[in-house]
């Protein structure tokens, strides 16, 4: 897809092309507030099967909010939501539950259950979504962390692991039930070079060997870079450029250029009050 400008966002796409030209996420004009905070102004987005799609961005921009809408956590004010051309605002939540266990997440701290094992944490969407017997169970458990490396650490308990670990033990749970799309909420935050450079790679594994569908979240650009297929950018709200990593490096576009290369100074300010600061100071009553 080739790179557009900001303040220009694609339209939605055209319904003759649904269903058969292998979008597995699909959002159109998706707009969401916070009282008076607009947060989420008129987003479009496609994830075609077996991609890789970085949403990139500062800090407020947006990006976790379209993740919790992808998810089922959050309803749009305004516009659509759809995984495998289904509409997620029309499910009932026993619909939402079949959907979940189409796709995968591995969340930004790993998110696992302390009181569990490495092996436990792994099991638990099989045990609470399948009716397989405990020995099947136990072998996909070793098959999914093999995958990830860590296959001789099934007995150990979250608290004895580095945070990379964590972070792969994550992964491993997310691809418990093979589904077609993992959702990644900053997979690299924390972690050394290294590590960092160990979980990209188990992302770009994870799509050769097991053709999953990618979505990241990330402000990352080493990781984005190593593991996009196709770059996103959010800024107030709104997708501002869209494209290969190589048309994203190559951007003119000032926002993209400024976030890609860590500038301070550009058109993306440090100072993101809209208030004006010396009506705010002139307006202050001290308390009595």
């Amino acid at each position: 897809m080739a790179l557009f400008e900001a303040g220009r966002q694609p339209g939605p796409p055209a319904a003759s092309h649904r269903a058969s030209d292998g979008v597995l996420i699909r959002i159109e004009g998706l707009r969401k507030s916070f009282g008076d905070l607009l947060v989420l102004d008129g987003v479009n987005l496609e994830v075609r099967k077996g991609e890789t799609v970085v949403i990139m961005g500062g800090s407020g921009c947006g990006k976790s909010t379209v993740l919790r809408h992808l998810i089922g956590v959050l309803e749009p004010d305004d516009g659509k939501v759809e995984l495998f051309d289904q509409d997620l605002s029309q499910l009932d939540e026993d619909g939402l539950s079949a959907l979940r266990r189409r796709f995968g997440i591995l969340f930004q701290s790993g998110a696992l259950y302390n009181s569990m094992t490495v092996g436990e944490n792994v099991a638990l969407p099989l045990r609470e979504h399948t009716n397989l017997a405990e020995d099947i169970i136990q072998i996909i458990v070793k098959i999914k962390l093999e995958l990830v490396g860590l296959r001789d650490f099934e007995s150990l308990m979250p608290a004895q692991l580095s945070g990379g670990m964590r972070k792969r033990v994550g992964l491993a749970r997310a691809i418990a039930l093979d589904p077609e799309i993992v959702f990644y909420d900053e997979p690299t935050t924390g972690l050394d070079p290294i590590v960092a450079g160990v979980i990209d790679k188990l992302i770009n594994d994870l799509k050769i060997s097991l053709g999953i569908t990618s979505l990241v979240v990330t402000h990352d650009m080493e990781s984005a870079f190593r593991i996009a297929d196709r770059m996103v950018m959010l800024y107030e709200g709104r997708v501002v450029a869209s494209g290969t990593p190589e048309e994203i490096k190559k951007t003119s576009n000032p926002l993209v250029r400024q976030f890609v290369q860590g500038e301070p100074d550009g058109p993306i300010p440090l100072r993101l009050s809209k208030v004006d600061y010396e009506a705010d100071l002139l307006s202050f009553k001290p308390l009595k």
